[in-house]
């Protein structure tokens, strides 16, 4: 008996600790809030939280004790083929819901998942390892065509869906990581050019509703009974919350706000727990981007300290993205705010993407191997 226990505490040993206590405290406010907007929501929807987080935490606990390096090396090619099929597969047989096709049906449960969600994981994984490849020559034009033909090949996909929002997610990660990596700035200035140059372009291309969502997104007052009813009503929301909230089962404004459980979760939040708690669940969602850079500058591998920049940037982007449309300040493209949204598919890819950080937590120790020639000891370290 006793040693089972210590295998399972072995087990856990191998999660950061300060990393987990971030992501279990964000989930627990989670279900909170979900519990509290129950009457709005469904019970279906508190149940859907607590099964998904319960299996995030078993899915976080197996994959911190499987070897990154192992998943990046040998099982990248396999990783990158199956992001692109999944979604190809969006592409033909996705479903739409609102606005995006973006959504695909699994045979015979007939449960919705969002598979650019889980594509994240995988971009990470693979587009650190290709940074790593190419780190001596990241600032070459051959070099980074090649980067930006890996970016585009998953962002271009999610772009014909219709999924603005998943898609500004990935173009966050992929400058973050460019730039953590040694990418010039002289290329970010020249790249902002282009756009700003572009722009009279591309503008027209865009979908009506995409356009509407970026006008009305930065002044909602244009259009306060359409397009701006949302975020200007998520305002209110946030501003009834006050400075200590209505409390748990308080709040009326979240319950006429549309997804008020997803993609508009801060709001609600915020009318039950006020500035307070609005502080308090900003905080832990810094002290784990803090931690994420703290567990990449003693990655084993840089690849591995390239995963958690990522993730890093990820959670940095979608939530300023979040909260900044939840405020009426930036345009609504749904994006959901990491593990405080409801929905399995948000849940679940969250802590994939997590687990990955705890892998290289636990596996940062960089081994020495050691051999004789002659009357020499010699060493190599596996970096």
């Amino acid at each position: 008996m006793k040693r089972i226990i210590n295998q399972v505490v072995g087990i856990f040993k191998r999660l950061d600790p300060i990393l987990l206590a971030c992501t279990l405290l964000l989930s627990t406010m989670s279900i909170v809030t979900i519990y509290g907007g129950r009457d709005a929501f469904g019970t279906r929807a508190v149940l859907m939280q607590v099964a998904m987080t319960l299996a995030g935490l078993v899915i976080t606990v197996i994959i911190a004790n499987i070897e990154y390096q192992f998943i990046v090396e040998r099982l990248w090619p396999f990783i990158a083929a199956l992001s692109v099929g999944l979604l190809v597969l969006v592409l033909l047989f996705g479903e739409s819901v609102g606005e995006n096709q973006s959504w695909l049906n699994i045979p015979f449960v007939n449960i919705l998942i969002q598979p650019s969600e889980f594509v994240k994981a995988s971009f990470i994984l693979t587009f650190s390892y290709h940074i790593h490849k190419v780190r001596n020559t990241v600032n070459k034009p051959l070099t980074l065509l090649g980067l930006g033909a890996h970016a585009a090949a998953i962002i271009g996909l999610i772009l014909i869906s219709g999924d603005l929002g998943v898609a500004l997610v990935y173009v966050g990660i992929v400058l973050v990581m460019l730039f953590c990596a040694g990418l010039s700035p002289l290329y970010y200035a020249g790249g902002l050019l282009a756009v700003v140059v572009a722009f009279p372009y591309i503008w027209p291309h865009l979908r009506p509703y995409q356009q509407d969502r970026i006008v009305v997104g930065f002044n909602p007052e244009l259009d306060p009974l359409g397009k701006g009813y949302q975020p200007l009503l998520s305002r209110s929301a946030i501003e009834n919350g006050g400075f200590f909230g209505n409390g748990i089962n308080g709040g009326e404004i979240y319950k006429i706000l549309p997804i008020s459980e997803s993609d508009f979760v801060f709001s609600t939040f915020c009318e039950k727990f006020g500035f307070v708690g609005a502080l308090l669940m900003i905080t832990v969602m810094i002290v784990l981007v803090v931690r994420l850079l703290y567990i990449a500058k003693g990655a084993a591998k840089d690849y591995g300290s390239l995963i958690c920049i990522g993730i890093a940037a990820m959670v940095v982007v979608q939530a300023t993205e979040n909260i900044g449309m939840c405020l009426a300040m930036l345009p609504v493209i749904g994006i959901t705010l990491p593990f405080m949204s409801a929905g399995g598919s948000s849940i679940l890819a969250i802590n994939i993407i997590m687990a990955m950080a705890h892998s290289v937590y636990s596996h940062k120790t960089r081994k020495i191997y050691s051999y004789n020639v002659g009357e020499k000891l010699h060493s190599v370290e596996d970096i």
